[in-house]
């Protein structure tokens, strides 16, 4: 492809790069949703963050005292300041995302000049938190200075009160240490009220934002780090002070009606200390198990510390659990429908594919997640994988790889190849079926799938994360051969694997099939490297045969449920807003008819019946919307079931063909001309980064990585280089990752 060819928009007639024109009405009224969202954040963050000054403390209390005489008293007038503005954003969020609409077109119009960007530029490459952005390095540093700025502020407190009263020795160490205890616990409390928000996987802010799950896990990691240390100090200054004076075991184990409960305190830490050394890298890394299951104890940890601080205590966190609570009832109801099986199969590196069925309606991208659940191999085990389909593969279907790594997808793989060879005895009735049982969380992932938003992409892969690239690929084929508007024009492919065996993965996307002399019209580039193999093998001709299951036998359920993910708009904000409002209801009626007529003032006994309502609301209210979703749900289902099962008939032909074509070619015939395999190396990203910038000049590049936390550091570390050394007509790197680490 000459040098004309690349700059000129070979799409262009087609309207490639243009997003769908929007009404002038419906553009204000989202720039006017988005501009009141960030003026409650920005709002509510300032207000915790100069929560620790003086001037704030006039404030809140002057807040208190005129508004506690409300029917929902103290804790009602707290749950306003430092939970109230979360739900706030919450329910306009829903409102932006509905008018907002389905909107098929993502892409926006190529920038004529390349920019940096905060979000995709790395600044720290290796280090103990991995390939940090410029944005995250900034919200880093807020986080550090509020905690610096916050000891500071009251240890400048407690100094002040010591010059008011003569303490001896023993009895100024004791009080120093117990305020600064009780400061420690104040700060931990403000930044749990930000630690769940992360990890609610399918809610209206992640969806808003637009930031991946697995990003969305990494910021929870720090957050739970940084909120254990300071809970840690707390209890330990606390432990000090009551040694000190002579008094550890009775303080311990102490349990007051009014005013902290302390053996609740206790209970609460050590679950949380448990969480917290179980999700440690060299733990979580060698022990999975041991820390999926240890991290369940966030129910103990969430309960005792509200019966540890009380009510009013508690509501300051409040926000970001509900949030949480909401969408885990949400993927809990999802994850109760066992999904159809349509095919699982085993390649021939070892990997295995499953495809799923799935309804219509239910939304998803090429850089999804979903996570996994099989029933005969663990009902608690849940495991994310990237979809390796196309959402315009099939509407009724998408497909996941996964390589086997461990004892649960070793597992997995034995039961796929049992069912395979079961299925001819099967027909002899010498043993039963086989069948795998499966459940599905999401999908989750970008709102806006951004590989769409880049002219020129670079796709680095490694190993099984040639996964979400097979789904990328196959995404913009299909949008090139339908003619649908396609941004980008040049993609270079770079792929680091073991052995050749893993090469069939690429087979799985029949390029020339989707969009027959694709050549033409896209410039595609792969660039294969086997790093543990000096040269070809001489089988290398050689077939290797796939095991197919056939897919009666493998399942019995139905399509994975739309309750999750990007799935409908108005059902989710229904489903917010009643529990919502269901919560406000049930705390008011318990106020009304129980604890003002019966005086009830017991701190730790409040914060019970507090949790008991959260939970409530989102059962009881929460639970009827689902039940109405679920019902819509189902009646939609019955209308697909005739075209469900012309696309299940349309995946087996798929895989005939694909059984028929490798016994006729090897993997490396398949592959497009435009692919070179290196033999014995390893990706040079200083050379491959120094080719592009030369062939395809000034303009903006995405990266995206998807592989092991080496790789990721490799290309992370070239782009921040070229970046900061780049000459005027070289492109800007913009940094992507796509690898998801529990």
């Amino acid at each position: 492809m000459d040098e004309q060819s690349v700059d000129t928009p070979l799409l262009l007639s087609r309207g490639a790069g243009y997003v769908k024109k929007t009404p002038l009405f419906v553009s204000w009224a989202k720039w006017s949703l988005k501009f009141v969202i960030w003026v409650v954040f920005i709002a509510w963050v300032a207000f915790i963050f100069l929560s620790p000054a003086e001037f704030v403390n006039q404030v809140r209390r002057k807040w208190v005292q005129a508004t506690s005489g409300s029917v929902f008293g103290i804790t009602g007038s707290i749950f306003m300041v430092y939970s109230g503005p979360i739900l706030v954003i919450a329910f306009l969020s829903i409102a932006y995302l509905i008018i907002s609409g389905e909107e098929e077109l993502h892409e926006k119009k190529a920038s004529k000049h390349p920019s940096f960007r905060l979000w995709t530029f790395p600044v720290l490459v290796d280090g103990p938190f991995g390939v940090i952005s410029a944005t995250e390095f900034i919200g880093i540093l807020l986080f550090l200075l509020f905690v610096i700025w916050s000891v500071y502020a009251y240890t400048m407190q407690i100094l002040s009160l010591i010059s008011q009263f003569q303490f001896t020795l023993k009895e100024k160490s004791c009080f120093i240490l117990e305020v600064l205890g009780l400061r420690f616990g104040t700060i931990g409390l403000y930044c749990l009220a930000f630690l769940f928000l992360p990890v609610a996987r399918g809610s209206v802010l992640l969806r808003l934002i637009d930031i991946p799950v697995e990003h969305a896990t990494r910021y929870h990691v720090w957050l739970g780090h940084l909120t254990m240390l300071l809970f840690t100090l707390h209890g330990l200054f606390y432990v000090i002070a009551w040694a000190i004076e002579g008094n550890l075991l009775q303080e311990i184990l102490e349990w007051k009606d009014i005013g902290i409960a302390n053996l609740a305190g206790v209970i609460s830490l050590l679950a949380g200390l448990l969480m917290w050394l179980t999700s440690l890298y060299p733990v979580r890394k060698q022990q999975f198990e041991l820390f999926f299951y240890t991290h369940q104890l966030y129910v103990v940890f969430v309960i005792f510390l509200a019966l540890h601080v009380g009510d009013f205590i508690f509501s300051i966190a409040a926000g970001g659990i509900f949030i949480f609570i909401l969408d885990r009832f949400l993927r809990f109801c999802q994850s109760r429908r066992t999904v159809d099986i349509i095919s699982a199969k085993c390649l021939p590196c070892g990997s295995v594919e499953l495809i799923l069925s799935k309804p219509a309606n239910l939304r998803y991208n090429a850089l999804s997640f979903i996570f996994l659940q099989v029933r005969e191999l663990s009902w608690l085990q849940w495991h994310p994988f990237s979809v390796s389909s196309s959402p315009l593969d099939g509407k009724y279907h998408l497909s996941i790889l996964i390589k086997v790594l461990g004892e649960w997808t070793a597992k997995l793989k034995e039961n796929i190849l049992n069912s395979s060879e079961a299925e001819l005895q099967d027909e002899l009735h010498l043993r039963p079926q086989t069948k795998i049982t499966a459940s599905v969380e999401g999908p989750y992932g970008h709102g806006l799938p951004y590989h769409l938003m880049y002219e020129n992409l670079i796709l680095v892969a490694g190993g099984i994360g040639i996964s979400p690239f097979l789904a990328i690929l196959s995404d913009i084929l299909h949008r090139v051969g339908e003619g649908k508007p396609c941004l980008p024009r040049n993609i270079l492919l770079v792929w680091a694997v073991k052995r050749s065996n893993e090469l069939s993965l690429l087979s799985t996307v029949d390029m020339e099939s989707i969009c027959p002399y694709f050549s033409d019209k896209l410039n595609l580039e792969i660039h294969i490297y086997v790093t543990r193999e000096s040269e070809p093998p001489l089988e290398e001709g050689k077939v290797h045969k796939t095991k197919n299951s056939s897919p009666s036998p493998m399942s019995d359920g139905c399509s994975m449920s739309v309750l999750v993910g990007t799935g409908n708009n108005i059902f989710s904000g229904l489903y917010v807003i009643s529990s919502t409002l269901g919560f406000v209801i049930l705390i008011g009626l318990l106020d009304i008819f129980y604890i003002n007529p019966f005086g009830i003032s017991s701190w730790w006994y409040k914060g019970l019946l507090f949790v008991i309502c959260m939970l409530a609301s989102v059962f009881i209210f929460g639970g009827l919307v689902v039940g109405i979703w679920h019902l819509w749900g189902r009646n939609e289902t019955r209308q697909e079931e005739c075209a469900r099962e012309i696309d299940r008939i349309k995946v087996d032909r798929m895989q005939h063909n694909e059984t028929a074509a490798h016994k006729d070619q090897s993997t490396q015939q398949n592959l497009p001309s435009s692919t070179n395999t290196y033999y014995g190396s390893r990706p040079d990203f200083k050379e491959i980064f120094g080719y592009v910038s030369e062939k395809w000049g000034r303009v903006d590049v995405g990266v995206i990585v998807c592989g092991p936390p080496p790789l990721q550091t490799s290309v992370a570390t070239e782009i921040r280089s070229h970046n900061i050394r780049r000459q005027r007509h070289h492109p800007i790197f913009h940094f992507n990752s796509h690898s998801f680490d529990l």
